[in-house]
């Protein structure tokens, strides 16, 4: 399978690096901030941060977008709706909803890596309305349920 990628900016490639894998083991692509210039959330603010790129997920596939962990560690920077989903049929420019949980402003520099991009295959099941769901060990049992 090739992930295709589109530059939607001149920066791409020279300025702005095309998404790698930061290691041999890692299971999704790094997405870089596409900016002018430096661009701050405010606290308790949310961006969106454009990558100035377009992809093209392979159809059965579908592209999850999780902001990188040290963000939301280290800076209390996360994506505004906890994850992105890119459908294969979508071909738009990506862009990155970030929001600032902290109480200080948290600046961006162009080339700053802000987001993590990993395909994934999708299974499409077919829906059946049952009267009842077949039975399991854990039942009903929800949060906190099995001990933990």
């Amino acid at each position: 399978m090739k992930l295709k990628i589109k530059a939607l900016s001149d920066k791409i490639g020279k300025e702005i690096p095309l998404p790698y894998y930061a290691t041999q083991g890692a299971a999704a692509l790094d997405l870089h901030a596409c900016l002018d210039e430096p661009m701050t959330i405010p606290a308790g603010g949310q961006a969106m941060v454009p990558t100035g790129i377009a992809a093209a997920i392979p159809t059965g596939y579908v592209g999850i977008m999780a902001v990188r962990s040290s963000m939301g560690v280290k800076h209390g920077i996360t994506l505004t709706n906890g994850i992105g989903v890119i459908d294969s049929d979508y071909r738009g420019p990506l862009g990155v909803a970030l929001h600032n949980f902290r109480e200080e402003p948290y600046t961006i520099e162009p080339g700053d890596r802000i987001a993590q991009l990993m395909v994934v295959p999708v299974v499409r099941e077919n829906i059946e309305v049952v009267e009842e769901l077949p039975p399991t060990e854990r039942g009903q049992g929800g949060f906190g349920s099995t001990g933990r």
